[in-house]
C-alpha cells in the first residue's frame, strides 16, 4: 500500500516520499527585478534538507508587469537564469527535486500601470481595471510562457508548473465570469491549451508537466466541480501529466458555495480529478497534520500532498512527519543525533 514515504515515479521524475513544498508567492525580490537573491536561497534549500521530496519555486512570472507585486519573482530574460540555477544544483545536493510555478497574474497584477486580462473586468473595487488583450497580444503571451519555460529547462528544473489557478491569467481565460471575449479566444480553454502545447514545445519529452487549476469557483455563478473536470480533461488530452489540485480565486467566496477551511477540506476535488480521468493529482488543503496526509495517500485520494502553511511554520515538517508516523525517511548526518 502507498503511503506518505513511499516513492512516486512519473516519466523521468522520482521522488523519495510523496510530500510536495508548493508555490508560495515571498514578495522578497529586493532589486525589483524579479531575479532570486539570498532569501529565496534559503528557503527553497532548507525545505529540501528538511526532507521534502519535490520542492517548488513560487509563481514566476513571464514578464515584469504579470507579476503581482514589483518583489515577486520573473523568468522573462536570460540574464536571470543563473540565480535559480544556484537554487536548482542546492535543492540537488540535498536529494530532492525542484519545480517552478510559470504563471502571469491578469487581472491581479497590482503594481502594473494597467494590467491586461480577457476582458477589462477589474477582480474588485481594490484593484485597477485591466486592459483586456488585442489577439495579437494573447499570442504574444502565450510566446512569453513558452520562452520563461525553455529558461526554467536551461536552468536545470525538474518539472514545470502552469498556474491556471486562483484567478490569475490562465484562469481569468478559462472562466466564463472574466473571459467575455468575442474573438477566438472566447473559447474559455483555448488560451490554457495553446501555453500547454507551447510548453510542452521546449520540454524534454520524459520531463512531466505539471498544472495547477481550481477544480471549481467559489463566487456566485462561477464554474463547479463538473466544469472543473471538463475543463482538466482538455488539458490533459492538450499534454498536462499531473494535476495540482486547488479551488476559488476568482472573486468574493458566496455563502451557498463556501466550503468552509477544514483541515483537508480540498481533498474531495482532488479525488474527483483523479479519479474522473486516472491521471495523478497533488491534493491541497490544510494538510500538515501527518496524519491527515498519510491518510490522504494511503486512501488513494491524490498521489502528492502539498503542505504550504506548515512548511512556513516548520521547514523540517517531513523529516518531523516521518517520525511522527513512524516511517523510514533519510535525516541529514548532521542532525541524526537530534532523533535518537
Amino acid at each position: 500500500m502507498d503511503q506518505l514515504f513511499s516513492s512516486f515515479h512519473i516519466k523521468n521524475l522520482s521522488l523519495k516520499n510523496r510530500v510536495v513544498m508548493p508555490p508560495m508567492c515571498q514578495y522578497s525580490v529586493t532589486k525589483q527585478d524579479g531575479t532570486p537573491n539570498d532569501w529565496h536561497y534559503t528557503h527553497y534549500i532548507s525545505r529540501a534538507i528538511g526532507g521534502t521530496a519535490l520542492v517548488i519555486v513560487e509563481m514566476t512570472n513571464v514578464e515584469p508587469d504579470g507579476r503581482i507585486s514589483n518583489n515577486c519573482l520573473g523568468l522573462w530574460s536570460d540574464e536571470q537564469m543563473p540565480a535559480y540555477k544556484k537554487i536548482v544544483e542546492a535543492v540537488h545536493k540535498q536529494g530532492a527535486k525542484i519545480g517552478i510555478q510559470i504563471a502571469h497574474a491578469g487581472r491581479k497584477a497590482e503594481d502594473a500601470e494597467t494590467p491586461v486580462a480577457p476582458s477589462a473586468i477589474c477582480f474588485s473595487e481594490r484593484y485597477k481595471t485591466p486592459r483586456a488583450l488585442s489577439t495579437e497580444e494573447v499570442k504574444e503571451m502565450v510566446e512569453k510562457f513558452r520562452h520563461s519555460v525553455r529558461r526554467a529547462v536551461e536552468a536545470g528544473f525538474d518539472t514545470i508548473e502552469l498556474h491556471g489557478a486562483h484567478g490569475y491569467l490562465i484562469h481569468q481565460f478559462h472562466s466564463h465570469l472574466t473571459n467575455h471575449r468575442d474573438d477566438e479566444y472566447k473559447e474559455l480553454s483555448k488560451f490554457g491549451v495553446e501555453v500547454i502545447q507551447a510548453a510542452k514545445s521546449v520540454m524534454p519529452d520524459n520531463m512531466p508537466l505539471i498544472m495547477r487549476i481550481s477544480a471549481t469557483e467559489f463566487a456566485e455563478d462561477g464554474y463547479d466541480l463538473q466544469g472543473g473536470i471538463e475543463l482538466a480533461r482538455k488539458y490533459k488530452e492538450a499534454g498536462v501529466d499531473i494535476f495540482h489540485i486547488s479551488a476559488g480565486g476568482e472573486g468574493k467566496i458566496a455563502p451557498s458555495r463556501n466550503p468552509g477551511s477544514h483541515a483537508g477540506y480540498m481533498v474531495p476535488f482532488a479525488r474527483a480529478v483523479k479519479e474522473a480521468f486516472e491521471v495523478p493529482v497533488i491534493a491541497v488543503g490544510n494538510l500538515d497534520n501527518p496524519e491527515l496526509a498519510n491518510a490522504t495517500i494511503c486512501n488513494d485520494d491524490a498521489d502528492l500532498v502539498a503542505v504550504g502553511r506548515g512548511m512556513l511554520r516548520d521547514p523540517y515538517w517531513t523529516i518531523h512527519a516521518a517520525h511522527q508516523l513512524k516511517q523510514e525517511i533519510e535525516i541529514p548526518v548532521q542532525y541524526e543525533r537530534g532523533f535518537i
